[in-house]
């Protein structure tokens, strides 16, 4: 609930007159980031490690729990695959317990690097199981594969939302994703590192679309799931630095690095389910989505000096 799209998500929830228990070990996750919540008498914080046992007493719940940045995650792959598979063990047993729907945050690199485009939700993916990525990719897949068992075995009332690429506001700087790196490297005139020819894509949904069709899939009382959000727009890499030195109106120059292992060559999700079964679609322009994540990095910037 402290993370990126977590933070964003407990504060819609909250302007929606919910209340809201936000889990966060912060290992990537902020204080900052909910700073405008904390005094909110709807809104407490509980520092947890969710592959831990949690005995609380909710009537919904929204698990985001994983670093999702390569940097993040690879960092510690035990730990990130021990958050996908015990957390999700232990956030199911408390749904179990209080009978209570329960939505999982899982992600568009369970496709891995996909051999069907764009990807589609009964796609089953082509993911290294040993490769550095696999912590995430495969940490991902089984927590998916727990929640249907326990769909299947305990008529569970289970969520599952395949997230792809999302941008915005509280983004941490040096969290690793593309976004964030050119902006940085852009806003401190410093070449944008991309990798490879630059010709692979990606497809990048504003954090406000995100939330909303999070939102939408966790009150919908007829689909199970696995649903795609994000993007359909794609763009390559190389096009996105262009964007992006030009929005900031940078002196960077672009240089060239090694391609990552694994790192998918293309990526953009088919949402025509989304679409059907949620009437969502993504509704921001990514020139203004941009926009608004570069004034939120110059802040941190100004407080990094301060």
């Amino acid at each position: 609930g402290a993370g990126f799209i977590g933070s964003h998500l407990c504060e819609q929830l909250i302007s929606n007159g919910e209340e809201v228990i936000c889990v966060d070990n912060l290992y990537t996750g902020k204080k900052s980031n909910i700073d405008k919540l904390i005094n909110n008498s709807k809104f407490e914080l509980l520092r947890h490690d969710i592959t831990f046992p949690l005995y609380i007493e909710v009537d919904r719940i929204f698990n985001l729990a994983c670093p999702a940045s390569p940097v993040s995650y690879q960092n510690d792959p035990v730990q990130t695959i021990k958050t996908n598979v015990h957390g999700s063990i232990n956030m199911l047993g408390l749904a179990k317990r209080l009978n209570v729907r329960i939505l999982q945050t899982s992600t568009s690199e369970v496709y891995g690097d996909p051999e069907q485009h764009p990807q589609k939700e009964s796609y089953w993916g082509n993911v290294n199981p040993i490769g550095k990525r696999a912590c995430y990719d495969e940490g991902k897949r089984a927590a998916e594969t727990l929640f249907f068992d326990y769909f299947r075995q305990y008529k569970l009332d289970i969520k599952v939302v395949r997230i792809f690429n999302t941008y915005g506001p509280l983004m941490s700087i040096n969290d690793g994703r593309v976004i964030t790196n050119f902006i940085y490297q852009a806003l401190m005139n410093k070449p944008i590192t991309v990798n490879g020819s630059g010709d692979q894509t990606r497809s990048f949904c504003y954090v406000d679309d995100m939330v909303d069709g999070l939102i939408k899939m966790m009150n919908n009382d007829n689909f199970t799931g696995p649903i795609n959000l994000g993007n359909p727009q794609e763009i390559k890499i190389i096009d996105l630095a262009k964007e992006i030195i030009d929005l900031v109106n940078s002196k960077s120059n672009i240089i060239f690095t090694d391609f990552p292992e694994d790192d998918p060559l293309r990526r953009k999700p088919d949402i025509s389910l989304a679409n059907k079964v949620l009437d969502w679609k993504p509704l921001s322009e990514r020139k203004n989505g941009l926009l608004k994540t570069i004034e939120s990095i110059k802040q941190q910037l100004d407080l990094n000096k301060s």
